[in-house]
């Protein structure tokens, strides 16, 4: 059994618990928070509120990041040079330049370091894939995501890194979009061009955007369309459509649709939906972490390796820079310095 830690309790952990506790080669033996009150959802697991002083006392062989973002790199840097292993929370990074490092952390090492990009394996997305690749639907035309999302002022007033700039790296679109950014890279492949606008639509005392909108073109030619906002009334179903020549494809409410020339609709599929009123997380954190482990004691790259996640980072500075400046931004600017 692979001996596991968690090393901070926020809003996204007990999900990381569950995939431990129901993996087939994982155990929890140890937690870690700075906030002792954290203690009392712990009562039998050795909890800590220094991270090296859990490193240094527990037998480990992998820890669970999950903390807030700009904490990625330095804890994960600090857990590989300990010799473990680490399956980190997204975002991969503040930054894409910050997620270069955690490459060279990762592949100069022969620890394995993860990145949960859980929603990669929901059955309706690897469906998709298939269509994509294997189904003759023809070439990616578009590809669409949309993440409609309600977060009231006490979420950022009661964590305030999350509306800081230096401290969560953006708002919407690194801490709650950047799932269906990773969705549409994986779709559309390699980044080309961005044209973006970040706003915000509420009042809140935040530096980070709370909504926004963007123009993507791919290297392969295709086109993408993203928008998100936290402003929204509740916390509704992403929606993630892709256009090919001979049909679109819609993912929306847990179901795959196929939509033919003539506008005959279908559903082709459903996900089983993660329970309990963080449902729109996605069902499949357990999956990943399943395959994380696996990967582990069979070492294998059958999981989402921190190559695979910076993309992502690079849609986000893409976005950033295109905000500030107004302009069209290539991506080879991110990826040159």
């Amino acid at each position: 059994m692979l001996r596991a830690a968690i090393i901070g309790l926020g809003d996204v952990s007990p999900v990381h618990r569950l995939g431990i506790e129901s993996s087939e080669n994982g155990e929890l033996v140890a937690v870690c928070d700075v906030n002792e009150a954290m203690k009392v959802k712990y009562p039998d697991i050795p909890f800590y509120t220094d991270v090296e002083t859990m490193l240094d006392n527990e037998k480990l062989d992998v820890v669970h990041i999950c903390l807030p973002h700009y904490l990625h790199y330095p804890i994960t840097k600090l857990c590989v040079e300990k010799g473990l292993h680490v399956f980190q929370e997204k975002p991969l990074s503040l930054s894409y330049e910050e997620g270069l490092k955690t490459v060279e952390i990762a592949e100069n090492s022969d620890k394995k370091v993860g990145v949960c990009f859980q929603n990669r394996y929901n059955k309706t997305f690897i469906k998709l894939r298939q269509l994509l690749r294997y189904g003759n639907v023809g070439e990616v035309i578009a590809v669409k995501g949309l993440v409609a999302w309600n977060r009231p002022e006490t979420y950022y007033t009661l964590k305030p890194w999350r509306g800081e700039v230096e401290y969560a790296g953006a708002g919407s679109i690194i801490n709650q979009a950047i799932h269906t950014l990773d969705l549409m890279q994986v779709i559309g492949g390699d980044l080309d061009k961005c044209k973006a606008s970040l706003s915000n639509l509420t009042d809140y005392d935040i530096e980070v955007e709370d909504t926004a909108v963007a123009n993507f073109t791919f290297k392969n030619g295709a086109r993408g369309f993203y928008m998100s906002t936290n402003a929204y009334a509740e916390n509704s179903s992403v929606e993630l459509q892709v256009i090919t020549k001979n049909y679109k494809f819609t993912i929306k409410d847990n179901r795959l649709y196929r939509t033919d020339s003539n506008g005959e609709k279908e559903v082709l599929l459903q996900d089983a939906a993660l329970k309990g009123s963080k449902s729109y997380y996605g069902p499949s954190h357990s999956t990943l972490i399943q395959r994380f482990y696996n990967a582990i004691e069979e070492d294998t790259n059958d999981y989402v390796t921190v190559r695979e996640a910076l993309p992502a980072m690079l849609m986000i500075d893409a976005m950033k820079l295109s905000s500030k400046e107004n302009r069209t931004i290539e991506a080879e600017e991110i990826i040159n310095g």
